[in-house]
């Protein structure tokens, strides 16, 4: 029978966490408990896990622990090999079933309650989601049961033992796709199982993984991965494995007759160990082998720096194409509207899976980080060095004035954590996006000062301004600041975008057409009472905010123009809807009060889609500031 854990909500987690981060490990184990008076339970099926037992499974974790060097500072490798055994023991002794297991609310108790020292410990001064669950990917301990359940073989000896085989940011490039890769056990095991034969001296192993990855998730909705016998798996993985090391060796060799033996020779390294019939691509005179499925085109484009390597977007060839590195990317549609204006990015780095997914959906020849841009090392990525443009969309702060204590803490480390990158990479031109507040109000004086001088310090002269994306063709009234500096003597030529439209577009004219799509006998009516451009999206994020359209002020303002904003809905008005009722906006109408293109797909469920939407920096806005930018680096 499985096992019901108490689950500690985040109205009592969250206090618990700010506390702790003050304390030293010692202080945080004076607070250790088997039980907290907020805990509840949820009947998901199993009985309710004893007292005795979560001593023993808190004992056995910190048995492991002290092996590592807990209560002691620990080093990288010890903290490596802490986690694969954690994760055995996690998976081995907890009893848990997946449905159990995906509650954050119950990771959030192990690491406050059960074992707040150990989790303080592996992780000093974590980020929230280490411990608050927010995110499973990251949490101390569930990222861990997960890992362990997406390897078990229950019928072999050492049922864990694929645990090695990746580490830690290797095996969550596939749990970050795990709507469409990482939620099958059955092909993590395949995955690992041919990632293991290979020999992958000599090529760059993230990005041949993630090239790897990008073709399967392309494959993903035409193919029933768990439909397919284990050895049938194995041999078409091998393929598209020897597709992408293929791709990669032509991008590092040429496409010249000479270095086509050299690609050949190669192959063969990499795919010595695999069995000879299944690893072994048809030679040149053989006929090839019918596949399973089709053959991927190649996605590892390396970064475009000439107009030659430029992908086929649909959009016209700028003169030079000009290298980005973007930070906080969100859904991409700041780097689709900087793309517009002529800039690839040779990396992208935001830290919530759905959009990394998003982007992967929609540019799979771009490379994605999926990570916390607070442990992110550019020695890591020599190709963000000396780029042309760094940008970010950064999380939101508040003023000193008016946030609670550590209520804003993340953001403001992600803020510094950008600026602190600048020196270290020597782009030629910075791009960070924020609230008009933090340009504006005088609460943010002392944030500006030190943001300019840290950039002054490294040789960029800073611009400040506040646009509307109102001005740019956006049918929608949002403000956003923006920070640009530039290096000379670039500075001397930069000029801030002029507003491109003299009308803006209202709520009406944009949304009329869906309005009226499913035969709504209300919709023009409803055109002509929405005559105003929109409010501004109010996104959200983990800590507030769900799928509706924002704080009591914002949904007022939507009733105004004769929309229901208390959430999102599932589908258009049909002929059956009341003629004088106020619709509900769709995910997509949202996306196009954004000016996010009907092409852009946006990954993950209402919530995790409203969220990258309302979010984003419109691609309009975002494409004329580039080009803005562009114009003064190009003289």
């Amino acid at each position: 029978m499985s096992l019901l854990y108490p689950r500690l909500l985040a109205g009592q987690a969250k206090p618990l966490f700010d506390e702790y981060r003050e304390l030293s490990i010692v202080d945080v184990a004076r607070r250790v408990d088997v039980s907290h008076p907020s805990a509840v339970y949820v009947a998901t099926g199993g009985d309710r896990i004893g007292t005795e037992q979560l001593w023993t499974l808190r004992e056995s974790v910190v048995d492991l622990a002290r092996q590592a060097g807990f209560p002691e500072e620990s080093d990288r490798t010890r903290n490596a090999d802490f986690d694969l055994r954690l994760a055995e023991l996690l998976h081995s002794q907890m009893n848990l079933v997946p449905a159990e297991a995906a509650s954050r609310d119950l990771w959030a108790f192990l690491g406050l309650v059960l074992l707040p020292d150990v989790a303080f410990w592996r992780y000093p001064r974590p980020p929230r989601d280490r411990v608050l669950g927010t995110d499973l990917t990251r949490h101390v301990f569930g990222r861990l049961w997960w890992r362990a359940q997406l390897v078990y073989s229950p019928g072999d000896p050492s049922p864990y033992e694929a645990l090695g085989i990746l580490g830690e940011a290797a095996f969550d490039q596939i749990y970050a796709r795990r709507a469409a890769l990482g939620g099958s056990p059955h092909l993590v095991k395949a995955i690992l199982r041919v990632w293991n034969e290979l020999d992958l001296k000599g090529l760059n192993q993230r990005e041949t993984l993630q090239d790897f990855l990008k073709r399967l998730l392309r494959l993903a909705p035409f193919v029933l991965f768990d439909g397919i016998e284990e050895e049938t798996l194995d041999s078409e993985l091998r393929a598209v494995a020897r597709e992408s090391v293929a791709a990669l060796l032509h991008v590092k060799h040429g496409e010249s007759p000479e270095s086509a033996s050299v690609v050949e020779e190669h192959l063969a390294t990499v795919f010595a160990q695999s069995s000879q019939d299944s690893a072994r691509g048809p030679a040149p005179d053989e006929t090839p082998v019918e596949r399973a499925w089709p053959a991927v085109e190649a996605v590892a484009v390396p970064a475009a720096t000439t107009a030659s390597t430029h992908v086929t977007t649909g959009l016209p060839e700028p003169s030079r194409v000009l290298s980005s590195f973007e930070v906080c990317s969100g859904s991409g549609a700041q780097a689709r509207g900087l793309e517009q204006a002529g800039f690839r990015p040779v990396l992208l780095v935001d830290r919530k899976a759905h959009a990394c997914w998003t982007i992967e959906i929609n540019r799979p020849e771009w490379k994605v980080v999926c990570g916390d841009l607070l442990h992110f090392d550019p020695a890591d990525h020599p190709e963000v060095q000396g780029v042309d443009l760094f940008s970010a969309g950064l999380p939101r702060i508040k003023s000193a004035a008016t946030t609670k204590r550590h209520d804003d803490e993340e953001e403001r480390a992600v803020l510094r954590q950008a600026v602190a990158l600048v020196p270290q990479i020597r782009p030629r031109a910075v791009l960070l996006e924020n609230m008009s507040d933090l340009v504006e109000k005088d609460d943010f004086k002392n944030e500006r000062t030190w943001m300019e001088a840290e950039l002054r310090s490294a040789g960029y002269r800073v611009f400040w301004k506040v646009l509307d994306a109102a001005d740019f063709g956006v049918p929608q009234h949002r403000k956003s600041g923006f920070l640009v500096a530039l290096r000379e003597p670039y500075a001397d030529r930069f000029v801030w975008p002029s507003r491109t439209v003299l009308r803006v577009r209202t709520v009406g004219e944009t949304l009329g057409p869906s309005m009226a799509a499913g035969g709504w006998p209300g919709a023009d009516a409803w055109v002509r009472g929405a005559w105003h451009p929109a409010p501004a999206l109010v996104g959200g994020s983990d800590r507030r905010g769900g799928a509706d359209l924002g704080p009591t002020g914002s949904k007022n303002a939507w009733k105004q123009l004769g929309v229901n904003g208390n959430s999102l809905a599932d589908h258009l008005p049909d002929a059956d809807t009341p003629l004088t009722e106020q619709p509900k906006l769709t995910i997509a109408q949202t996306a196009m009060l954004q000016s996010i293109p009907s092409t852009w797909q946006i990954a993950g469920g209402k919530t995790a889609a409203y969220r990258q939407i309302g979010n984003a920096l419109p691609p309009p806005l975002a494409r004329a500031v580039g080009e803005a930018i562009a114009t003064a680096l190009a003289g």
